[in-house]
């Protein structure tokens, strides 16, 4: 493997699990404001699953940045695609809390027995993103997780 192949796939992270849930389960779990702070453990502030609708996530601030993550809805596609662009940090932050620009894209595909959901968080700028990036890596990995299990409580 190269090193351009390499960073090509360190600027996305993916995640792709099976739940044995319908996808109009999972829609309802992804889009439920209350749901949707239960399973990112951030609540969104504004949210509606509307394209062009902006709102809010707060995490820890760091240095120049509030801790604001400001969202819009870009697509939405109900039982089926969400996504939304993911941008927080400060030009003036290294490591955490850096500018970063982002998209996250949810898509949901009916298999048997259940619905497959991929979750994409495209966008970061290696090396400024480095930290977000081996951060988030493995926060995903856990949403998605906890999106299968509060859909289980839904069904």
């Amino acid at each position: 493997m190269t090193d351009n192949m390499v960073q090509a796939r360190a600027r996305e992270i993916a995640v792709d699990e099976v739940f044995p849930h319908a996808p109009e389960t999972i829609w309802r779990t992804l889009v439920k404001p209350e749901l949707m702070a239960r399973w990112i453990r951030m609540t969104p502030v504004g949210f509606e699953p509307v394209v062009g609708n902006r709102f809010t996530y707060r995490t820890s601030p760091a240095g120049e940045w509030d801790g604001t993550i400001q969202c819009e809805v870009i697509e939405v596609e109900p039982n089926r695609r969400l996504s939304y662009s993911w941008r927080g940090g400060h030009a003036a932050n290294t490591g955490y809390g850096s500018l970063l620009d982002t998209v996250v894209t949810l898509t949901l595909e009916p298999v048997a027995g259940g619905t497959r959901l991929r979750v994409v968080h495209s966008g970061f700028e290696l090396p400024r993103n480095e930290t977000a990036y081996r951060n988030m890596s493995g926060g995903w990995v856990g949403v998605v997780a906890r999106v299968g299990e509060i859909a289980g409580e839904q069904a």
